[in-house]
Order: C-alpha cells, then structure tokens, then sequence
C-alpha cells in the first residue's frame, strides 16, 4: 500500500484473520516473492513486514500450519528456513514416470478426454524433465492444435507437442541442479 503503515496493517489483518479461522492450513505460494533479501528501497516496509511474519511463526497461537513453497530457497534469508519457524523443508523434484503419468491423465480428464484413449506411458516416458505445469501446457497445445486442424485429440498431436516443447529442466538446467544438490543435504526427499 502506498501509505505508511498500511503494509504491516494489512498483513496483522491476515495473520488475524487465519488465527481467527483456526484450523487451518494458511498455503504461501512461492514464498521467495515476498521474503526475498530486500535491496532497502521502500522506507524499511520490506524490513518490517518481514519481522512481523518471523515473530508470528516464531509465536503463533496452535491451528495455523503454515505451509509454503519456494522455487528459489537461495533468495531467502536463512531466519526464515530455521527450524522452529518452519519445521521442514521438503524438496519435491521433477516428477517421475509414473507421477508424469498420472498428470497427463488428471489434465486430459478435466478437458473432457478419457485418459485410456491415449498412450499415457508412452507420452509420459517422452517428457522427461517436464514439470506439472509444463505437462497441462502441453495438453492445452496439443488441444489448440487439434481444434486448429479440426482433428480430434490423440496421441501424436501430444507427441508433437511434447516434441516442441522446451521444458524448463532444459531450459535452466544448471539451476535445477543447483536446487538438487542443495536438496540432497539440506531438505527431506519428498519422493
């Protein structure tokens, strides 16, 4: 907010309004967005706001469990992944085969295609390195091109997609591995 102050009341505001809601499970979608080190360039908001939220998970009241994912854990400040504020942190690689899927059927499903039409384990073996969200962009294109050719859906337009498809484990791949090494002393294997 751009008047003073207005920050901090707004976050008070939502950490009242889930303790208020209690129980529950208060989700944080890519943390490092908003706890990411500051630069300093707001008036010491960053500064404050992040202070507020360490003395709440540090006090909280019991039935606020907080959950949070991260695509960067480098870009937080290490008194934010201490123990005692968070209680584990769980590293979630790139899905597996099977995991991959299990995805492709959730994403044909709810486009209204019945997933035992299609050649799940063979398109799943072809998309190594492909992440969830990768794997339903794949299924959106291949659906775009099927309209666009006035064909049905099938297993080669997903092939062809996938084929065109870049996935990010490519694109950044030092990064990925970055985050898995890190992983492998410092986190618990989700899978």
């Amino acid at each position: 907010n751009k008047y003073f102050g207005e920050s901090e009341k707004n976050l008070k505001r939502a950490i009242h309004t889930a303790e208020a809601m209690a129980p529950i499970v208060l989700w944080i979608d890519e943390m490092e967005k908003a706890f990411a080190h500051s630069d300093g360039d707001d008036s010491g908001t960053s500064t404050r706001i992040f202070g507020t939220f360490l003395s709440w998970l540090q006090d909280k009241k019991p039935g606020v469990f907080v959950v949070a994912t991260c695509n960067d854990i480098d870009a937080l400040p290490p008194e934010l992944v201490r123990k005692g504020r968070f209680d584990e942190i769980f590293f979630v690689d790139l899905p597996r085969v099977e995991v991959r899927r299990e995805i492709l059927a959730v994403h044909l499903r709810k486009r209204g295609r019945d997933p035992a039409g299609f050649d799940l384990h063979g398109l799943a073996s072809r998309m190594e390195g492909f992440g969830g969200s990768e794997i339903e962009q794949v299924v959106i294109s291949s659906l775009y091109s099927a309209f666009a050719q006035n064909r049905e859906l099938t297993t080669a337009l997903i092939e062809e997609e996938t084929a065109r498809t870049v996935p990010l484990w490519v694109t950044a791949h030092e990064k990925v591995e970055h985050v898995r090494d890190w992983a492998q002393s410092r986190a618990v294997l989700a899978d």
